[in-house]
């Protein structure tokens, strides 16, 4: 019986069991672009279907690659660096040549110092242990630096296979869509979606007659914010457009809420600044540490949201983790979620996030601006 693929995520296609990946009804092999249920669904109807495939299935699939000869392109989301870039990506990739590409420049500030970025993005990789070729950085939906990746690829692939790596919801798939379209027209040739784990195969689109662009399953990282929202929460905390710097000063015992997600108290260092880098549609609400619990209770899923009230039965308590920061400025980092940035002489603050989203602090790339 011939094998069909599915054209939106590169499952096999099966006629037998809805449930699981790659089904799709008899009649839809009758059709010229083969969709399989999920991706017909997502495509027609923005709905996102869950699927029975592990974390360790994605994993052990895309760590096929260190067998096979080519170049890695990792993407990474330069929002969210903490949370996108793969700390095990050597032995995802074996002696493969990376190129990191930093996606979603788009939503940095203008004035951000790009050639200070990719030092940064080089220094944070260097400490993963992972080896880099070079940095780009891009926006796959503007467009931005999509010629200088094209024109790095060419140059380190050296004939070979082209593998895109990288975490659920990072732009992999819209990345190729737009290569895909500025070489042949065609538009949303890969299935692209706000949400997680949307590619379930490898999708091998050919380069010449003996090469491939390839997409890779997302990885999926638990710590990132999107993995304890729903739908119509992710589309609220995911940044559309540039990120407006919203700064706040705050005396000791102060609390910031980024509506009811993720919390920040101040509890000693002296009046200084908190510049916060969320998504333009979250409200941040600023209140007295002695208030903050209170506050939480009575008004979390209303006022302090998203979570939104309907969901609060499935979002995890918030947990407390706390941080003694030095001088010059620091970054605290929600992953999949933005961060606040320190700019003062020291502090002492507790950060509150969602069991299982792991917070962690950074001197930030934004720094001299």
């Amino acid at each position: 019986m011939e094998q069909h693929i599915c054209q939106g995520c590169g499952s096999v296609i099966q006629t037998e069991y809805p449930d699981e990946p790659g089904y799709a009804p008899v009649s839809a092999l009758e059709k010229d672009v083969i969709l399989c249920k999920r991706c017909f669904r997502l495509k027609h109807y923005n709905e996102i279907q869950d699927v029975s495939i592990t974390d360790a299935d994605f994993l052990k699939m895309v760590s096929s690659i260190r067998d096979r000869d080519g170049l890695v392109v990792h993407i990474i989301d330069i929002f969210d660096v903490n949370g996108t870039l793969l700390s095990n990506l050597p032995r995802i990739t074996g002696d493969n040549p990376i190129i990191l590409a930093g996606n979603k420049l788009d939503l940095l500030p203008k004035s951000t110092n790009e050639n200070k970025l990719k030092q940064w993005l080089r220094h944070e990789a260097s400490q993963l242990g992972i080896k880099i070729q070079d940095v780009v950085l891009i926006s796959s939906v503007k467009g931005n630096g999509m010629d200088e990746l094209k024109q790095k690829i060419e140059r380190y692939r050296a004939g070979k296979d082209v593998f895109i790596v990288g975490v659920t919801n990072v732009g992999k798939s819209t990345f190729i869509n737009r290569l895909i379209k500025e070489s042949t027209g065609e538009e949303n040739a890969i299935t692209t979606s706000y949400f997680p784990g949307t590619t379930l195969g490898f999708i091998e689109i050919p380069l010449d007659a003996e090469t491939f662009l390839v997409d890779t399953p997302g990885i999926v990282n638990k710590q990132q914010m999107a993995h304890y929202v729903s739908e119509k929460e992710l589309k609220m905390i995911t940044p559309k457009k540039e990120i407006k710097a919203r700064v706040y000063q705050l005396n000791e015992q102060q609390t910031l809420y980024v509506g009811g997600l993720v919390r920040l108290d101040f509890i000693k260092g002296g009046k200084q600044s908190f510049i916060c880098y969320f998504s333009n549609d979250l409200t941040i609400h600023r209140t007295k540490l002695e208030n903050a619990d209170e506050l939480y209770e009575k008004h979390v899923g209303e006022l302090l949201s998203p979570p939104y009230s309907e969901q609060l039965d499935k979002f995890p308590p918030l947990t407390a983790h706390s941080f003694k920061v030095g001088k010059g400025k620091t970054d605290i980092v929600f992953p999949g979620l933005g961060w606040i940035s320190i700019q003062g002489e020291g502090a002492t603050v507790v950060a509150h996030s969602p069991k299982g989203v792991s917070v962690t602090t950074r001197k930030s790339f934004l720094s001299g601006q």
